[in-house]
């Protein structure tokens, strides 16, 4: 049996491994937790008001409604980008079940968490307002506002390069993507 068919095994039958699995949820929901609350802050604080300037001409806090995804792209199609959303969360929920048990894989299960709190994070807010409130500016660069789900994301498409280039040999990874029967 491959390896990665005991995970729908473990999720039955073995409780020890469900936990190690369910232990991630916790950590996303604290993430998730964690973007929302700032979010709260935010619009608290900011919405209406003036920008905080953290370090002047740097970097500053500014209430932003980002009505599209990254860098206000597909601005304006909330039901395409909710759907796009729950598709790639699908996706990478059913990948992170099949990753094999063991310390080996913990970087890829840290980056699939990422992701997952990342996009949860700003579905919320999809759903809730009809749009995500961004709120970290760089302004030398004049960088397009983010926040902290955005971080989330950009760290697991950061860890996605490292682990598949630097972490783990192509057999490491066969398991993903693959949906032939063994």
């Amino acid at each position: 049996m491959p390896a990665y068919a005991y995970a729908y095994a473990g999720i039955l039958y073995n409780g020890v491994y469900v936990m190690k699995k369910l232990i991630y949820l916790v950590y996303a929901s604290i993430l998730i937790f964690i973007d929302q609350v700032s979010k709260y802050w935010i619009v608290a604080n900011l919405k209406g008001k003036e920008n905080i300037v953290l370090i002047k001409k740097v970097f500053e806090l500014e209430y932003v409604e980002n009505d599209g995804a990254a860098f206000s792209s597909f601005s304006g199609k909330q039901v395409f980008l909710l759907i796009l959303t729950v598709v790639i969360l699908s996706f990478v929920i059913f990948e992170f079940i099949r990753i094999p048990e063991g310390k080996k894989y913990i970087p890829l299960r840290i980056t699939f968490m990422l992701l997952v709190a990342g996009a949860i994070g700003n579905m919320i807010d999809r759903v809730k307002q009809g749009y995500v409130v961004d709120f970290f500016y760089f302004v030398p660069i004049n960088f397009p506002r983010f926040n902290v789900a955005d971080i989330f994301i950009t760290v697991a498409a950061i860890m996605i390069g490292w682990v598949f280039i630097f972490i783990y040999k192509e057999e490491d990874t066969a398991f993903l993507f693959n949906f032939k029967k063994n």
